[in-house]
């Protein structure tokens, strides 16, 4: 019977001639103005389409159903693209979220789905237009249906709304049942109805997650490609390629048009090879940027350095290495800055480029970035909120700033319901709220390039001393008034005096309120750096001391470390109740390996293990839920002692009648077992 079931389903025809035909129809009765498959749009939206993959996987041109553009009340575009179906199931395939499953489980195109599902399908090329052009909101639609058994077409109609305010993903803009929504007096009232789609928080978070995921799998496929095939870049010319082809490509908006891979034309001539055109292209963007020429000198020195090299210039079969670097940069990461993710991209660059050949200098053997999730936990428990003033003072590759950043923004869209107030004060907090300081001058350049990449952060990023020569003053703007900075979030070199306690004793000193979040090497507050915790205690309150896993580093660090959290400029008092909280097991399974996709699972609660901690620091033991009595423990410590500092829960000595039962019953058990043994050995004895 199965065998016969089979075979039925192998004859069923698809009716997607039919479906187009009805559809198209309506679109025609309309008189809207539709392309077919081979037909032209406009240039941009074609080579869009022609330069994504396709839908098998391959690399060829893109060929939805149909395209039409269509423009609002307010004159804005949306382009409109269609793809049909002619099978029962075949309208669209969702994941367990709910959201269109166009990704694996390894977080790689599923091209099964992009290509068997209408709606999947439309939606992976509403994702090349994001990619590949200025439109920002696109509107994918797919159809497919069947003949019933009186010969009737039943079809069924999916809309979506694909936009960077989704990060791509796409939104259901609601039921329909035929097209008339895009007929010109339909089309505003569709819009309108567009427009109040919202993601709540918590949405947006799974999406960011998934897609931070994916650069992940991007970055370590990216730099496994180049380590493995363009031979002569050393660690750093990586990282600049990538940053460099990022910024080439970001473009501003009526003022510099993004680099595309065709304005590569590997030329030999002088002056117009493919690294004198990037170049120029990012010069023309900083040149729009408000930032200090020094800073921009510094950029342009350092990308220039490796652009602009005999060998990555050198023309092979018609095509340089920078241009066949350039493309697959853009091929593989573009699609994340279109969609204006915010995320400490050059921190996951450097640790996975690096993660190669390990820190194979000097310097660099001290310069541990912190993984994202721990960043925001230290930006949480320093209460960072849209008014806050937070500064760095060993800010790597910025990536605490850029946490920082993130959680400002979205406490300032959560509670800001003027557009224009909102637009203003996301500019005032990443020009005038944010402030880091790295002496290291390749480290220094990531922390540039990252914050120019989300937007622009950068403006109060500084290449010196922040024990030695740093003042409290603005690097940039108001560099005559001292940054009142109420927020204090650290990772510091652990090579420094006392593990880098000499940045928590400077940085807190130079605060009049506020509070601070560190991650440090845990012998720091058990005597190593003795003299600098009796000295801030007389000043600062340690609020909570954390011990986080001892792998939170893998691959960088293998070092205890342990989180210390401070109420500013109130000092500590002998009875004051400190947090011990034991976060060794933290609900995250880490793992170093080189290729693989994912080398961070959540195994047991993390997410809630992150937000149940935040709440214990907080406000203490009414929020235990994961946590027991054995990892959270409120106790005391001696300002004068200064080595103190990582207590643990005590545990009761005292033997209960359960452990006496419990000796005595292993103790029977054992001289049970002994008794049988020796009548055993007798009865052997005995057989011999």
């Amino acid at each position: 019977m199965s065998i016969q079931l089979t075979m039925e389903r192998k004859t069923i025809q698809s009716i997607e001639p039919n479906i187009a035909d009805l559809a198209n129809g309506w679109l025609k009765s309309h008189k809207l103005d539709y392309k077919l498959e081979q037909e032209s749009v406009n240039s941009e939206i074609d080579k869009a389409l022609f330069d994504n993959f396709t839908k098998n996987g391959g690399a060829g041109a893109n060929r939805p159903d149909v395209k039409l553009i269509l423009q609002d009340k307010n004159l804005d575009y949306f382009p409109i693209l269609i793809e049909y179906k002619g099978y029962k199931e075949k309208l669209i395939k969702l994941d367990g979220d709910g959201q269109i499953e166009n990704r694996t489980a390894k977080n790689e195109p599923n091209f099964k789905n992009i290509n068997s599902f209408a709606v999947n399908g439309a939606v992976h090329y509403a994702n090349a237009l994001l990619h590949h052009t200025s439109y920002t909101d696109i509107i994918a639609i797919g159809m497919t249906g069947h003949k019933d058994e009186t010969g009737k077409i039943q079809y069924k109609i999916g809309v979506y709304y694909v936009s960077k305010s989704n990060l791509g993903a796409g939104q259901k803009v609601g039921e329909f049942s035929d097209l008339s929504f895009l007929a010109p007096q339909n089309f505003d009232w569709f819009i309108g109805n567009v427009k109040t789609l919202q993601l709540s928080q918590q949405e947006i978070e799974k999406l960011k997650e998934q897609r931070e995921k994916e650069i992940d799998q991007s970055l370590v496929k990216l730099n496994n490609d180049i380590y493995q095939n363009e031979k002569g870049l050393g660690e750093n010319d990586r990282v600049y390629l990538v940053a460099a082809s990022i910024i080439a490509t970001l473009g501003i908006p009526g003022k510099v048009s993004p680099l595309e891979k065709s304005d590569l034309k590997s030329s030999v001539e002088n002056g117009n090879k493919d690294g004198d055109i990037v170049v120029r292209k990012i010069k023309a963007f900083l040149d729009e940027k408000d930032i200090p020429i020094e800073k921009k000198n510094l950029i342009l020195r350092t990308l220039e350095n490796t652009l602009t090299t005999e060998n990555i210039n050198k023309v092979e079969n018609g095509e340089s290495q920078l241009k066949r670097v350039f493309s697959k940069i853009v091929d593989d990461l573009g699609i994340y800055y279109k969609i204006g993710l915010t995320t400490d991209f050059t921190g996951k660059l450097f640790n996975e480029m690096y993660g190669w050949l390990g820190f194979s200098q000097d310097k660099l053997n001290d310069v541990v970035l912190t993984p994202s999730y721990v960043a925001t936990l230290l930006v949480k428990l320093a209460r960072v909120n849209k008014d806050s003033y937070v500064w760095d003072f060993a800010t790597g590759s910025a990536g605490l700033l850029v946490a920082a950043m993130n959680e400002m923004l979205v406490d300032a869209k959560n509670n800001i319901t003027s557009p224009q107030e909102l637009t203003q004060k996301e500019l005032k907090i990443k020009s005038e709220q944010l402030l880091g300081l790295e002496l290291l001058s390749s480290v220094y350049m990531l922390a540039i390039l990252n914050m120019i990449l989300m937007g622009d952060g950068s403006s109060n990023i500084l290449n010196i001393d922040s024990i030695k020569d740093f003042d409290g003053k603005y690097g940039f703007g108001k560099t005559d008034s001292n940054f009142p900075a109420d927020a204090f979030i650290l990772n510091p070199p652990y090579s420094a005096f006392g593990n880098g306690m000499n940045f928590v004793e400077k940085a807190l000193g130079m605060m009049n309120k506020g509070y601070a979040a560190i991650i440090i090497q845990n012998s720091a507050g058990s005597g190593r750096a003795k003299e600098y915790c009796k000295r801030i205690l007389e000043k600062h309150t340690l609020l909570a001391s954390i011990k986080m896993p001892v792998d939170i580093f893998i691959g960088k660090s293998s070092v205890q470390t342990n989180i210390y959290v401070f109420k500013v400029n109130e000092k500590h008092h002998k009875d004051e109740v400190v947090k011990f909280i034991d976060f060794s097991i933290d609900g995250y399974t880490r793992t170093n390996r080189k290729k693989a996709s994912n080398n961070l699972k959540d195994t047991n609660h993390a997410k809630q293990r992150y937000a149940e901690l935040v709440d214990l620091v907080r406000f203490g033991s009414t929020k235990l839920n994961v946590f027991t009595q054995k990892e959270y423990y409120e106790g005391a410590i001696d300002p004068h002692n200064g080595a103190d500092w990582n207590q643990t829960a005590p545990t009761d000595a005292k033997p209960t009648l359960q452990d006496f039962k419990k000796t005595v019953s292993d103790y029977l058990t054992w001289e049970v077992s002994n008794i049988l043994k020796e009548q055993l050995r007798n009865h052997e004895n005995l057989g011999k």
